[in-house]
């Protein structure tokens, strides 16, 4: 049975009836067949993320993005550590309110939510405060959409010698990531972004010379990086506690079909087609982008509430629904704004057709004011 509408958010999103498929059958923890296939995505991810075995590893964590991330913030930094966060966004800032839980020494540089992070900027910082030991940031904040240079970062922190933390939740199989050319320590996604798997767990992609320092660090007994680590490499592909079998399996299928579309610079390019296809459609129907263009990712865009019609968020929303499509309101605090996903199942022709029921809901909304 197919669903009533299109997700145009950035995850949970929307997935093959092949995806939804792999989740009929029942997997024992224990099975041979199904540790091998933990161990064989968890191959897979150092591919796709351009890393080494002899040099990378990678991991999963029970649980949502956030989960993956509070995990490797909790057992990577240590107690005499001090951790720099990056941020122009609610992902950012959830970074933070994660250090002041557990207590990390922390600092924060915040930038506007539709400025990039500065590398200038942060490398000022870094040469300033010696005690700063690790620097986290996040690669896409999906509270605009806005791509930070992940380059330019990741020199400047290599440059002056500190650990980096990448949240890559949602580019991390959607835009192309060489993590070991960059030499990132730590990145984090989870499976149900631009992987198109369905939520359940996240995955962090470890260099094993910093992971090996982390036994004992952690601030919490489930959400331990080494010991969950430590248990699949021992264990074959064995989790610590319960594994979400069911959301593996969904995994492994959405990992065979990205190869099949062609691999993270195929999806890249689907992804940006459906990007430019759902800006120029906004913008014939009147609609303007938050942020310029060279600022954009592909994974998600952020409009501004229209002021050449009569607007009302949730009638939007309930129009686009009953037309097929899901988008998500603003987290923004001092703009109006809505977004549009463009990552997951979706195709050219989907947001040719969400174009259409935008110019059809500014012709009702002016016909009917």
């Amino acid at each position: 049975m197919s669903n009533p509408y299109v997700l145009l958010t950035p995850g949970p999103l929307s997935t093959t009836l092949t995806v939804k498929e792999a989740m009929l059958k029942d997997w024992c923890t224990w099975d041979h067949d199904y540790k091998a296939i933990v161990q064989q995505i968890r191959r897979q991810l150092l591919e796709i993320g351009r890393a080494s075995q002899e040099h990378y590893t990678a991991l999963f964590m029970q649980g949502s993005g956030t989960f993956g991330v509070e995990a490797t913030l909790g057992s990577v930094i240590p107690n005499d550590g001090k951790l720099l966060i990056l941020q122009n966004g609610a992902y950012g800032k959830r970074m933070e309110d994660i250090a002041k839980v557990l207590h990390i020494p922390h600092a924060s540089l915040e930038f506007k939510a539709n400025e990039q992070i500065d590398p200038q900027v942060v490398e000022r910082k870094l040469i300033e405060d010696s005690s700063i030991t690790h620097v986290a940031m996040v690669h896409c904040e999906t509270t605009t959409g806005i791509l930070n240079p992940l380059e330019a970062v990741m020199e400047v922190i290599k440059r002056n010698h500190r650990i980096a933390i990448i949240d890559a939740m949602s580019s991390f199989g959607g835009i192309p990531i060489g993590v070991e050319e960059l030499q990132i320590d730590f990145i984090i996604s989870s499976a149900n972004k631009c992987i198109q798997g369905v939520p359940g767990f996240s995955f962090m992609l470890c260099k094993r010379e910093e992971l090996m320092k982390c036994k004992g660090r952690a601030r919490s007994l489930s959400l331990d990086l080494y010991d969950q680590w430590e248990t699949m490499e021992n264990g074959s592909g064995k989790w610590r506690f319960t594994s979400p079998t069911h959301v593996v399996h969904a995994f492994a299928q959405a990992l065979k079909e990205l190869a099949e579309e062609g691999g993270v610079e195929a999806r890249h390019a689907r992804y940006r087609t459906n990007q430019q296809i759902v800006v120029e459609g906004l913008r014939q129907a009147g609609f303007t982008a938050y942020l310029p263009r060279e600022l954009q990712s592909p994974i998600i865009t952020t409009f501004l509430y229209p002021t050449h019609i009569p607007f009302e968020f949730e009638h939007f929303y309930t129009f686009l629904k009953l037309a097929g499509f899901v988008i998500y309101p603003g987290k923004l605090t001092d703009a109006r704004v809505f977004r549009i996903g463009n990552i997951g199942d979706v195709h050219a022709r989907d947001m040719e057709r969400l174009s259409e029921q935008l110019l059809r809901y500014v012709g009702e909304v002016n016909y009917e004011n």
